[in-house]
This record gives structure tokens, sequence and C-alpha cells, in this order.
């Protein structure tokens, strides 16, 4: 899939749903609990597949999980038990930036 900035993604295997804030214009694979995901308005978007059990992390709602190397980055707007990944590689966490010191 080519994924845009906007875009809703949900899993076929659990709750998890996400927002693509920032992507490249490249064909990658998006995968939840090891199943790709699909367009969150379009057909298919039930949690209808199963999960493989390697990939149960988990995603927690709120939380940005990037790929710097691909410039990818999605929103968690709705978590769940399944690991977001691109490509069979497990996205992590991003971190907080820390803010100035003040004096």
């Amino acid at each position: 899939m080519r994924p845009r900035v906007g875009q809703m993604l949900a899993s076929t295997v659990d709750t998890t749903a996400v927002i693509v804030v920032r992507c490249q214009d490249a064909e990658v694979e998006i995968t939840c609990g090891g199943a790709p995901m699909t367009e969150a308005n379009g057909p298919g978007h039930a949690a209808i597949g199963t999960a493989d059990p390697q990939s149960m992390g988990g995603a927690v709602l709120g939380k940005r999980y990037a790929d710097e190397d691909l410039g990818l980055e999605l929103l968690c707007t709705k978590q769940g038990q399944g690991t977001l990944a691109v490509n069979g590689v497990p996205l992590p966490m991003k971190s907080a930036k820390p803010l100035p010191a003040s004096d």
C-alpha cells in the first residue's frame, strides 16, 4: 500500500486504529498483530483475521509510532493488543522531545 497523510487505517485482528501523520511516497506494508491493516473507511476493516501470537505487544492510545529511516509516523487513535509494524519490522514508540531548560 502507498500510505498518505491523514489516511485512517484499522487492524483486521483487533481494535487498533491509526492515522498516518507522516509518510514518504513509497510502497510499504503496514501490519498490526502480523496481519495487514486496511483502510478504516473501506471494506474489510472489521476484526476478522487471526493475530500472530509473536506480534501481540500492543499499541497505546495517543502515542506515535515512527520509523525515521522510512519517514513514516503513525498516531494510535484506538488502542489494541497487536504490535504495529512496517515491512515486518516492529515500529518503536516515538519518544517526546525534551523541553528546553528554563532558568
